[in-house]
Protein backbone atom coordinates (compact mmCIF):
# COMPACT_ATOMS: atom_id res chain seq x y z
CA UNK A 1 0.00 0.00 0.00
CA UNK A 2 1.19 3.52 -0.78
CA UNK A 3 2.35 5.69 2.08
CA UNK A 4 -0.56 7.53 3.71
CA UNK A 5 -0.99 11.23 3.06
CA UNK A 6 0.22 13.27 6.00
CA UNK A 7 -2.03 15.63 7.92
CA UNK A 8 -0.61 18.70 6.20
CA UNK A 9 -1.59 17.37 2.76
CA UNK A 10 -5.08 16.39 3.88
CA UNK A 11 -5.74 19.71 5.59
CA UNK A 12 -4.29 21.83 2.81
CA UNK A 13 -6.28 20.01 0.11
CA UNK A 14 -9.50 20.34 2.11
CA UNK A 15 -9.02 24.06 2.72
CA UNK A 16 -8.14 24.78 -0.90
CA UNK A 17 -11.22 22.85 -2.04
CA UNK A 18 -13.46 24.85 0.30
CA UNK A 19 -11.96 28.10 -0.95
CA UNK A 20 -12.40 27.12 -4.58
CA UNK A 21 -16.02 26.04 -4.18
CA UNK A 22 -16.97 29.05 -2.07
CA UNK A 23 -15.56 31.45 -4.65
CA UNK A 24 -16.33 29.67 -7.92
CA UNK A 25 -19.20 27.23 -7.39
CA UNK A 26 -21.20 28.28 -4.29
CA UNK A 27 -24.36 26.45 -5.47
CA UNK A 28 -22.53 23.15 -4.96
CA UNK A 29 -21.16 24.01 -1.52
CA UNK A 30 -22.23 20.75 0.15
CA UNK A 31 -20.42 18.22 2.29
CA UNK A 32 -20.55 15.42 -0.27
CA UNK A 33 -19.25 17.64 -3.06
CA UNK A 34 -16.42 19.07 -0.98
CA UNK A 35 -15.26 15.77 0.48
CA UNK A 36 -15.77 14.05 -2.87
CA UNK A 37 -13.42 16.48 -4.58
CA UNK A 38 -10.78 15.92 -1.91
CA UNK A 39 -11.23 12.16 -2.21
CA UNK A 40 -10.71 12.26 -5.97
CA UNK A 41 -7.74 14.61 -5.84
CA UNK A 42 -5.94 12.45 -3.30
CA UNK A 43 -7.28 9.13 -4.58
CA UNK A 44 -8.51 8.19 -1.11
CA UNK A 45 -11.17 5.66 -2.15
CA UNK A 46 -8.79 3.49 -4.15
CA UNK A 47 -6.19 3.70 -1.42
CA UNK A 48 -8.83 2.37 1.00
CA UNK A 49 -7.02 3.60 4.11
CA UNK A 50 -9.67 4.09 6.79
CA UNK A 51 -7.33 5.96 9.15
CA UNK A 52 -6.50 8.40 6.36
CA UNK A 53 -10.20 8.96 5.60
CA UNK A 54 -10.97 9.44 9.28
CA UNK A 55 -8.20 12.02 9.57
CA UNK A 56 -9.83 13.97 6.73
CA UNK A 57 -13.21 13.74 8.46
CA UNK A 58 -11.63 15.02 11.68
CA UNK A 59 -10.27 18.09 9.89
CA UNK A 60 -13.70 18.58 8.32
CA UNK A 61 -15.42 18.35 11.71
CA UNK A 62 -12.94 20.82 13.21
CA UNK A 63 -14.06 23.50 10.75
CA UNK A 64 -17.59 23.28 12.17
CA UNK A 65 -16.43 23.02 15.77
CA UNK A 66 -14.28 26.13 15.49
CA UNK A 67 -16.97 28.13 13.71
CA UNK A 68 -15.70 28.45 10.13
CA UNK A 69 -18.51 26.35 8.68
CA UNK A 70 -22.11 25.77 9.75
CA UNK A 71 -24.75 23.31 8.60
CA UNK A 72 -27.62 24.38 6.37
CA UNK A 73 -28.02 26.67 3.39
CA UNK A 74 -31.36 28.38 3.99
CA UNK A 75 -34.58 27.81 5.92
CA UNK A 76 -35.64 25.08 3.46
CA UNK A 77 -32.28 23.30 3.59
CA UNK A 78 -31.18 23.39 7.21
CA UNK A 79 -29.29 20.12 7.55
CA UNK A 80 -26.50 18.07 6.00
CA UNK A 81 -25.34 17.87 3.24
CA UNK A 82 -26.02 21.59 2.92
CA UNK A 83 -23.53 23.86 4.66
CA UNK A 84 -22.20 27.39 4.45
CA UNK A 85 -19.31 29.59 5.45
CA UNK A 86 -19.96 31.62 8.58
CA UNK A 87 -18.96 35.27 8.86
CA UNK A 88 -15.80 34.05 10.56
CA UNK A 89 -15.23 31.67 7.66
CA UNK A 90 -15.68 34.43 5.08
CA UNK A 91 -13.11 36.60 6.86
CA UNK A 92 -10.77 33.63 6.95
CA UNK A 93 -10.97 33.29 3.16
CA UNK A 94 -9.85 36.91 2.76
CA UNK A 95 -6.47 35.95 4.25
CA UNK A 96 -6.52 32.25 3.44
CA UNK A 97 -2.83 31.77 2.69
CA UNK A 98 -1.69 33.05 6.08
CA UNK A 99 -4.73 32.71 8.33
CA UNK A 100 -4.13 30.76 11.57
CA UNK A 101 -6.93 28.37 10.53
CA UNK A 102 -4.64 27.30 7.69
CA UNK A 103 -2.00 26.03 10.11
CA UNK A 104 0.62 25.06 7.54
CA UNK A 105 0.15 28.21 5.46
CA UNK A 106 0.33 30.41 8.55
CA UNK A 107 3.55 28.83 9.80
CA UNK A 108 5.09 29.03 6.32
CA UNK A 109 4.21 32.74 6.09
CA UNK A 110 5.63 33.35 9.56
CA UNK A 111 8.92 31.61 8.83
CA UNK A 112 9.26 33.57 5.61
CA UNK A 113 8.71 36.95 7.26
CA UNK A 114 10.04 36.50 10.78
CA UNK A 115 13.04 34.71 12.29
CA UNK A 116 12.04 32.84 15.44
CA UNK A 117 14.27 31.46 18.13
CA UNK A 118 13.59 27.87 19.20
CA UNK A 119 11.60 28.88 22.31
CA UNK A 120 9.36 31.34 20.48
CA UNK A 121 8.82 28.84 17.67
CA UNK A 122 7.79 26.11 20.11
CA UNK A 123 5.24 28.31 21.89
CA UNK A 124 3.91 29.77 18.66
CA UNK A 125 3.33 26.36 17.05
CA UNK A 126 1.40 25.30 20.14
CA UNK A 127 -0.56 28.56 20.05
CA UNK A 128 -1.75 27.86 16.49
CA UNK A 129 -2.59 24.25 17.32
CA UNK A 130 -4.61 25.20 20.39
CA UNK A 131 -6.35 27.97 18.44
CA UNK A 132 -7.42 25.42 15.85
CA UNK A 133 -8.69 23.21 18.67
CA UNK A 134 -10.85 26.12 19.91
CA UNK A 135 -8.79 26.41 23.14
CA UNK A 136 -8.70 30.20 23.10
CA UNK A 137 -7.36 30.85 26.59
CA UNK A 138 -4.49 28.44 26.03
CA UNK A 139 -3.76 29.96 22.63
CA UNK A 140 -3.68 33.48 24.09
CA UNK A 141 -1.16 32.42 26.74
CA UNK A 142 1.02 30.59 24.23
CA UNK A 143 1.21 33.42 21.69
CA UNK A 144 1.92 35.84 24.55
CA UNK A 145 4.79 33.65 25.72
CA UNK A 146 6.17 33.46 22.17
CA UNK A 147 6.06 37.24 21.89
CA UNK A 148 7.80 37.70 25.23
CA UNK A 149 10.55 35.33 24.09
CA UNK A 150 11.16 37.61 21.09
CA UNK A 151 11.27 40.65 23.37
CA UNK A 152 13.76 38.99 25.71
CA UNK A 153 15.94 38.04 22.74
CA UNK A 154 15.87 41.68 21.63
CA UNK A 155 16.74 42.77 25.17
CA UNK A 156 19.76 40.45 25.22
CA UNK A 157 20.99 41.89 21.91
CA UNK A 158 20.68 45.45 23.21
CA UNK A 159 22.30 44.58 26.53
CA UNK A 160 25.28 42.93 24.81
CA UNK A 161 25.73 45.88 22.44
CA UNK A 162 25.60 48.44 25.25
CA UNK A 163 28.23 46.53 27.21
CA UNK A 164 30.43 46.25 24.13
CA UNK A 165 30.21 50.05 23.72
CA UNK A 166 31.08 50.57 27.37
CA UNK A 167 27.68 52.03 28.18
CA UNK A 168 25.81 51.49 31.43
CA UNK A 169 22.86 49.11 31.04
CA UNK A 170 19.66 50.56 32.57
CA UNK A 171 18.56 48.62 35.66
CA UNK A 172 15.06 48.15 34.26
CA UNK A 173 16.51 46.37 31.24
CA UNK A 174 17.99 43.81 33.63
CA UNK A 175 14.84 43.46 35.73
CA UNK A 176 13.11 40.09 36.06
CA UNK A 177 9.71 41.71 35.47
CA UNK A 178 8.83 41.68 31.79
CA UNK A 179 6.84 44.93 31.99
CA UNK A 180 9.90 46.84 33.18
CA UNK A 181 12.06 45.22 30.51
CA UNK A 182 9.57 46.18 27.79
CA UNK A 183 9.35 49.75 29.04
CA UNK A 184 13.15 50.01 29.11
CA UNK A 185 13.39 48.62 25.59
CA UNK A 186 10.80 51.08 24.34
CA UNK A 187 12.53 54.07 25.96
CA UNK A 188 15.91 53.16 24.48
CA UNK A 189 14.55 52.53 20.99
CA UNK A 190 12.53 55.76 21.01
CA UNK A 191 15.69 57.63 22.04
CA UNK A 192 17.45 56.16 19.00
CA UNK A 193 14.65 56.64 16.46
CA UNK A 194 16.28 59.59 14.71
CA UNK A 195 19.30 57.38 13.93
CA UNK A 196 17.20 54.52 12.58
CA UNK A 197 16.16 53.96 8.96
CA UNK A 198 12.74 55.52 8.39
CA UNK A 199 11.15 52.20 7.44
CA UNK A 200 12.32 50.54 10.65
CA UNK A 201 11.16 53.47 12.76
CA UNK A 202 7.73 53.28 11.13
CA UNK A 203 7.59 49.52 11.75
CA UNK A 204 8.40 50.11 15.40
CA UNK A 205 5.64 52.69 15.76
CA UNK A 206 3.12 50.39 14.11
CA UNK A 207 3.81 47.03 15.73
CA UNK A 208 5.54 47.51 19.07
CA UNK A 209 2.43 49.06 20.60
CA UNK A 210 0.41 46.19 19.12
CA UNK A 211 2.48 43.79 21.18
CA UNK A 212 2.01 45.81 24.37
CA UNK A 213 -1.67 46.55 23.88
CA UNK A 214 -2.97 43.47 22.04
CA UNK A 215 -0.90 40.35 22.56
CA UNK A 216 0.17 40.96 26.17
CA UNK A 217 -3.30 42.16 27.18
CA UNK A 218 -4.90 38.99 25.78
CA UNK A 219 -2.25 36.85 27.49
CA UNK A 220 -2.76 38.59 30.82
CA UNK A 221 -6.54 38.32 30.64
CA UNK A 222 -6.32 34.60 29.90
CA UNK A 223 -3.70 34.04 32.60
CA UNK A 224 -5.66 35.81 35.35
CA UNK A 225 -9.06 34.08 35.55
CA UNK A 226 -11.51 36.82 36.37
CA UNK A 227 -14.11 35.82 33.79
CA UNK A 228 -15.35 32.71 32.01
CA UNK A 229 -14.90 34.47 28.69
CA UNK A 230 -11.51 35.98 29.43
CA UNK A 231 -10.61 36.17 25.74
CA UNK A 232 -12.67 35.85 22.58
CA UNK A 233 -11.76 33.94 19.41
CA UNK A 234 -11.54 37.29 17.62
CA UNK A 235 -8.97 38.57 20.13
CA UNK A 236 -6.76 35.50 19.77
CA UNK A 237 -7.14 35.58 16.00
CA UNK A 238 -5.96 39.21 15.99
CA UNK A 239 -2.97 38.32 18.18
CA UNK A 240 -1.93 35.54 15.79
CA UNK A 241 -2.28 37.81 12.75
CA UNK A 242 -0.15 40.48 14.42
CA UNK A 243 2.56 38.06 15.55
CA UNK A 244 4.40 37.63 12.20
CA UNK A 245 4.79 41.42 11.95
CA UNK A 246 6.14 41.56 15.50
CA UNK A 247 8.59 38.75 14.68
CA UNK A 248 9.79 40.64 11.61
CA UNK A 249 10.15 43.85 13.64
CA UNK A 250 12.22 42.16 16.35
CA UNK A 251 14.44 40.56 13.72
CA UNK A 252 15.02 43.92 12.01
CA UNK A 253 15.71 45.66 15.34
CA UNK A 254 18.27 43.03 16.34
CA UNK A 255 20.00 43.43 12.99
CA UNK A 256 20.06 47.21 13.36
CA UNK A 257 21.40 46.98 16.93
CA UNK A 258 24.17 44.66 15.79
CA UNK A 259 25.27 46.87 12.88
CA UNK A 260 24.32 50.47 13.63
CA UNK A 261 23.37 51.08 17.29
CA UNK A 262 25.66 53.59 18.96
Amino acid sequence: MEKAHDGETLRKTLLKTIKDLAENDPDNFQSGVILGRVERELNLRERDDVSEQQALLTFWHDLFRTGYLSWGYNIDNVESPHCHLTEKGRKWLEHFSRDPANLDGYLAYLRKHGKLNAIANSYLEEAVQTYNSACMKSAAVMVGAAAESLALELKESLEAKMKALGRAVPSDLLDWRIKRVLDALEREIIAQKQKMPRKLADMFESFWSAFIQQIRLARNEAGHPKSIDAVTPETVHASLLIFPELAKLCHELRSWISKSYS
